[in-house]
């Protein structure tokens, strides 16, 4: 079945005290994409983001973010007075997240809500807690014990908390038990307040197409919490991390650090720690994308320490024996493969065994090739088609950089297109995506506003400027609604 969709972060909606997030603009959205004739709504993670702000090094794969915490429910409960709330107010540019106003002003408006909640009399609080026991516990142990140490990594913590001991483990649960209740109380209003976005777009028609990304952030309660799971010295500190080897976008390679699976181990236990973790992200999204399907297998592997991913090597992944212990645990669930990269025989015969749609991206087309993979011409209909993603640039930016430093991609996109103007590419990039053969399209809300690169979302391997564009207030209309639900008729989407 043909459809089509929008990509816009949670974090990038309008609306008040200096972040998106499940507030009454995320509603306002999704009566947007209905009234747009659109079937999908693709975010992010939604994990509480660490240093760098990336939604893709989180301190949990399981927890949720709480700054996307709508807190005018709490002066709707009485937690709050609306006052406290600007008094407390993150706002920076109205254009841009200021991250570190954000860290140090909501978190102090957070715990009054808290401290005023009487949170343990809640039924609906203790289910929720009882629910989730197997990942939150020690989430909020973690996060205790990290506030308590400044904000240190775990691996920086005293020796007896930071491997675990039975008696360490006590200590500081009963030490820090109000402080756990704490980071509950997050977790808990994350996610009442997600499931009630999310079955209000379901009810209009929106499915939620979220992320996950293939590996964990080291400083996260899921290495701390198990480190059998993943690649460790006897110090707990790893022994090779992930990353990318260099191309022609990275001459160093990309360097990301993440501890790495001992995939010999999760087969032994049947991939338990993955079922529960692939099972979740069903429970928040009814799409879920797998970032960087290829580590699936095979995966780049590059010595602790290096400065740079150029002396990495390849070792052999898990390959389908884990989609089909999903399969067969969870049954036939939605799933795209970022097969994104170069690809191997070998990647393209997993991504084609699992059945999962992979991703064409538009921006990857234009080299002057007719055989180029990311041309529409070449596309099959077991595909889902982006103009670009969180890490491209915009349509109308990327096509101003070809008219500035590449004019034979440019004429090669114009010779293709018959486009003529800057104005006109981002328009031009979105038919071509919607009238491509994919089963599904989606569109970057940039393109649809005709965003410079103003509005990128993040530039990979750089550090201080991602992950903050957010849209304007208004930025959006009822006749811009009519204009997609027009092309979205036109190519039977």
């Amino acid at each position: 079945m043909r459809a089509s969709g929008i990509l816009l972060p949670v974090f990038s909606l309008p609306g008040k005290y200096g972040i998106g997030g499940f507030t009454k603009e995320a509603y306002k959205f999704v009566d947007f994409l209905k009234a747009a004739g659109q079937k999908y709504w693709q975010i992010l993670p939604l994990g509480p983001t660490g240093y760098g702000d990336s939604p893709y090094q989180s301190f949990s794969t399981f927890a949720g973010n709480p700054y996307f915490i709508d807190v005018d429910e709490f002066v709707n409960e009485g937690f709050l007075r609306e006052e406290e709330c600007w008094e407390f107010d993150a706002t920076g540019d109205d254009e841009y997240i200021d991250y570190e106003k954000l860290y140090f002003n909501r978190f102090k408006l957070l715990r009054i809500a808290f401290e005023r909640s009487n949170i343990r009399n809640n039924k609906l609080f203790l289910e929720f807690i009882e629910d989730n026991a197997y990942w939150l516990d020690d989430y909020v142990l973690f996060m205790a014990v990290k506030n308590s140490f400044e904000g240190k990594a775990w691996i920086e913590w005293d020796k007896d908390i930071r491997v675990r001991t039975p008696e360490a483990v006590k200590e500081y649960s009963e030490k820090f038990a109000h402080e756990m209740d704490f980071y509950r109380f997050q977790q808990f209003y994350f996610s009442k307040q997600w499931k009630a976005l999310k079955f209000y777009a379901n009810e209009a028609g929106i499915k939620i197409i979220g992320d996950i990304p293939i590996y964990v952030a080291f400083d996260s309660s899921d290495v701390w919490a198990n480190p059998e799971l993943f690649d460790l010295d006897e110090e707990n500190l790893p022994n090779k991390v992930a990353g990318c080897p260099p191309d022609a976008f990275a001459a160093t390679g990309q360097l990301w650090g993440n501890p790495l699976y001992v995939w010999e181990y999760h087969k032994k236990t049947g991939y338990d720690w993955w079922l529960k973790r692939i099972g979740y992200c069903f429970d928040l999204y009814d799409v879920v994308r797998i970032d960087h399907f290829r580590g699936f297998d095979e995966y780049y592997t590059i010595p602790y320490g290096d400065a740079t991913a150029e002396f990495g090597e390849w070792k052999k992944g898990p390959g389908y024996d884990l989609f089909e212990a999903i399969n067969n645990k969870l049954g036939d669930k939605e799933i795209i493969a970022e097969d994104l990269g170069f690809l191997t025989d070998s990647v393209r015969e997993l991504v084609k065994k699992t059945g999962y749609p992979g991703m064409k991206i538009l921006h990857f087309g234009f080299g002057g090739d007719p055989a180029n993979e990311y041309l529409p011409h070449n596309y099959t209909k077991n595909s889902v088609v982006y103009t670009g993603t969180h890490d491209n640039e915009t349509s109308r930016g990327w096509y101003k950089r070809l008219c500035e430093t590449e004019p034979y991609s440019q004429e090669y996109f114009d010779d293709y297109t018959g486009n003529e103007f800057v104005d006109t590419a981002a328009d031009v990039m979105i038919r071509m995506a919607m009238s491509s053969v994919c089963d599904t399209c989606i569109i970057m809300m940039q393109d649809y506003l005709n965003l410079d690169n103003s509005g990128r979302i993040n530039v990979p391997s750089t550090l201080g400027t991602n992950w903050r564009w957010r849209m304007e207030d208004n930025a959006y209309d009822d006749i811009l609604a009519e204009q997609i639900a027009h092309i979205t008729k036109v190519f039977g989407r």
